[in-house]
């Protein structure tokens, strides 16, 4: 556990004393002829609302309604008390994560709008407040277009396939914060390992012109200071690089982040002016290095072995958002125990706490924005808006090893052929390196990669000797194109080629197991039992396990989701399996020497 951490802090890693959790009971309504606005209900709240618990969202049953059918417009409402001492500075309202559309008012006066359910957002309302009680007011617009990032929600009345009944506005913490009339904004914080050293780039609000002004850096490790550093700030965005390392701490210097020891270095930030301290932020982070060589993926200069997990973060009484807290400590701990020492975080932008605990604990996560389901004009704004947002609120933390943009050409149904869709997926690439060129990128998840990191392939092939005699010496006809999954995918797109990519089949399994009632599914034949489930099991990832030339594997997935009964836990998040067979299967060496064995 690092220095910053607070209990249920819903922004980890820039972190102040002062803050208000506004989740809880709120006034709620539907607005089916949305006619909030043209009402004015932002000044007067209708009498007949009823209430809703936030973060949960009105389809789950945490929220205390439970109603399933979609509906476009909803309104919240709530009273917030403000101080006087609070009024003297700032007073930030924040926004972990509403759908899709947002607007806010505060005591009647609109206050700002976001687009995009998966990204946080702030308004200052500072100058709409007053001291003693005050009225806020949100209305989310989300409809079921699939030109906008949706992830798996449906669009449909009822569920299908794998997708999901949706999530419509606000789904995760909204909170109050007040800051200093000069206060850091935001950081942005990259290790460089080989150095020793760790670069920082603040971001300051408010008047940074004045004299005297300056920007304080304290690291520590386990109690002990391990650096102090400090940068005049002549501007909004300030530079500065810290020297981390300490021959005399360890042999190397420096304490490495990584699963075996996940460590990690505090950081204190505090905006001076003189002596004075006008601002103090705490924070941390990790020392460590994801970068691809000859065909293997390096973590901190030594081959990395993925044994990865698909993790959809639904529960089944409160869907995207957790219960609480402890319930995502509870599927990482799971998760290890199991014998998986990563997770890939499907469609979905998680609460920044299960970031926090992947840091503290040491798991690797694959990032991955929620998808679109159709290609438009509209569609590539909205995406690159938000994805955007994601990868500056999210690139901080060390447990983040990979973005994953794109998966199995959703939102890019023809990118195979079309070049107009190939050319969006080389765009969002370049423009994530552009801010992060720290982790490898993955543009398309799956098959018909573009430019691509890492070749990853999706296989549900449920026989173990027919995976890997698909795989086993065909590296060179993958680069060529001539390997097709079992749903008759490329690997990848017209006009691109295997360059010796890293190769990761980070889909398979998936097998149905327990519960099946009508509607229920999952990939291949249901097993019967759990004999025949470890069989399965066993054969299928024993086979990957045996491809000399791959980096990893993804098994899909962390529980069961409504209708998808293909979890290794329950709907419940309770093991189906005990976790101690999963890992003695997934941990076993092979009988081969991998190029990439650690």
């Amino acid at each position: 556990m690092t220095k910053s951490y607070r209990k249920d802090y819903p922004r980890p890693q820039l972190v102040r004393e002062s803050w208000v959790n506004l989740n809880g009971s709120w006034d709620f309504l539907f607005d089916d002829e949305n006619a909030g606005e043209t009402g004015r209900w932002y000044e007067a709240f209708p009498a007949d609302h009823r209430s809703i618990c936030v973060p949960y969202t009105y389809e789950t049953k945490m929220s205390g309604i439970g109603e399933t059918d979609h509906h476009e417009n909803v309104w919240y409402h709530r009273q917030v008390t403000v101080s006087a001492k609070d009024l003297a500075g700032r007073v930030l309202l924040h926004f972990e994560g509403s759908d899709f559309e947002t607007k806010v008012w505060v005591n009647g006066s609109y206050a700002g709008s976001h687009r995009g359910g998966y990204a946080r957002f702030s308004f200052d309302v500072t100058a709409f407040l007053k001291e003693g009680a005050n009225e806020i007011t949100v209305k989310a617009e989300d409809s079921m277009s699939i030109e906008q990032p949706r992830g798996k929600q449906r669009w449909a009345k009822d569920n299908f396939g794998c997708w999901y009944v949706q999530t419509t506005g606000i789904w995760k913490t909204v909170w109050m914060e007040a800051v200093p009339a000069v206060h850091l904004e935001r950081m942005k914080i990259v290790p460089i390992l080989k150095a020793g050293k760790v670069a920082l780039e603040y971001h300051v609000a408010g008047d940074f012109s004045a004299d005297d002004l300056w920007v304080e850096a304290v690291v520590e490790f386990g109690g002990t200071k391990i650096a102090r550093s400090s940068a005049a700030v002549t501007r909004s965005r300030v530079k500065d690089t810290i020297s981390v390392y300490l021959p005399e701490e360890m042999p190397w210097g420096i304490h490495p982040w990584a699963p075996q020891h996940p460590d990690l270095y505090d950081l204190t930030v505090r905006v001076r002016k003189g002596n004075e301290i006008l601002d103090e932020v705490f924070s941390y982070f990790g020392m460590r290095e994801i970068r691809i060589e000859e065909g293997n993926i390096l973590l901190n200069g030594v081959p990395l072995y993925e044994r990865l997990i698909l993790d959809q973060g639904y529960w089944k009484d409160s869907h995207l958002t957790p219960p609480d807290e402890q319930a995502l400590i509870d599927d990482i701990d799971k998760i290890q125990a199991m014998g998986f020492n990563g997770l890939r975080k499907h469609m979905k932008i998680e609460d920044e706490r299960f970031l926090y605990w992947c840091d503290v604990k040491g798991m690797l996560v694959w990032s991955e924005m929620a998808a679109a389901y159709e290609y438009s004009d509209d569609a590539v704004e909205e995406f690159t808006r938000e994805w955007m947002e994601v990868v500056r609120q999210n690139l901080n933390h060390p447990c983040i090893i990979t973005w994953t943009p794109f998966n199995e050409s959703w939102g890019v149904p023809k990118i195979k052929t079309v070049e107009r869709q190939q050319e969006f997926t080389e765009a969002i690439y370049y423009l994530t390196r552009s801010i992060d060129s720290t982790r490898p990128i993955i543009t398309n998840d799956g098959w018909e990669h573009t430019i691509s990191d890492i070749l990853t392939l999706h296989d549900y092939e449920e026989r173990g000797e027919v995976f890997f005699d698909r795989y086993a010496d065909h590296l060179e006809e993958i680069g060529d194109c001539q390997i097709y999954h079992s749903n008759d995918r490329s690997a990848f797109a017209e006009g691109y080629a295997y360059s010796g990519e890293p190769v990761i089949i980070s889909e398979y399994g998936g097998i149905a197991f327990a519960g099946g009632g009508e509607g229920d599914w999952g990939y291949g034949n249901t097993v019967k039992d759990e004999e025949e489930f470890l069989e399965r099991f066993d054969t299928i990832t024993t086979a990957i396990k045996n491809l000399p030339y791959c980096s990893g594997f993804c098994y899909t997935q962390v529980s069961d989701v409504q209708q998808e009964i293909n979890g290794l836990l329950d709907a419940d998040h309770n093991y189906k399996i005990a976790p101690e067979k999963i890992k003695e299967i997934l941990c076993r060496q092979v009988g081969i020497r991998r190029i990439n064995e650690r």
